[in-house]
């Protein structure tokens, strides 16, 4: 039998952009979409882990109940869940929409990496949010040193001024025409941004 949990989206760093010049790399809890902080959730019964992978969340700015993801309350589809802090665990699947920071009654803590189940995609290249900046995404500058993300197609708040064009292990490994570097994470941390 689960115990009463509760889900809180977690700040979306790289949504808004938390590109940063020299090392910007949102938490793997970054994002934060149809989950405001401090919602809360009750058990279901789906399953024998709350908000498992292949498991769906429902819609709700005061609660999110993990749902059958055939029904009308269904919102988003977990596509890979961590049983860790969030800082401290593998960085989410590239366009993963949202992230929620999962606490179940006990020790037991996590996050779910979220895509909704209808569009828009807000982690998809060039849409200006997620929880991860990706190849393709664009970013204009917010302060000496600082990058932050925003939609490709002007419709942000921002206008874009460079866009992602490669991922790379080393600044080094960029081509000729990059005019910004911004930490992406993982395995090729190095994004490498041309000027639109």
């Amino acid at each position: 039998m689960r115990g009463r949990g509760s889900v809180a989206a977690l700040g979306a760093l790289a949504a808004l952009g938390g590109a940063l010049l020299t090392g910007c790399q949102s938490p793997p809890g970054g994002a934060g979409r149809p989950a405001p902080d401090g919602a809360s959730v009750a058990p279901s019964g789906f399953g024998a882990v709350f908000l498992a992978v292949g498991e769906c969340g429902s819609f709700g700015t005061v609660g999110v109940r993990e749902v059958s993801c055939a029904g009308e309350r269904a919102a988003a589809r977990v596509v890979a869940r961590y049983d860790t802090a969030a800082g401290d665990g593998p960085l989410c699947p590239a366009t993963t929409d949202f992230v929620l920071h999962v606490s179940e009654d006990g020790p037991a803590r996590g996050y779910a990496c979220m895509r909704s189940l209808q569009p828009p995609h807000p982690g998809d290249p060039g849409r200006g949010g997620g929880p991860r900046t990706i190849v393709g995404d664009c970013v204009y500058e917010a302060a000496a040193g600082t990058a932050r993300e925003t939609a490709c197609d002007g419709g942000g708040e921002h206008p874009p001024r460079y866009r992602v064009s490669d991922a790379v292990a080393a600044r080094g490994d960029c081509p000729a025409g990059t005019a910004l570097f911004v930490h992406l994470g993982g395995d090729r941390p190095v994004g490498c941004a041309r000027p639109l």
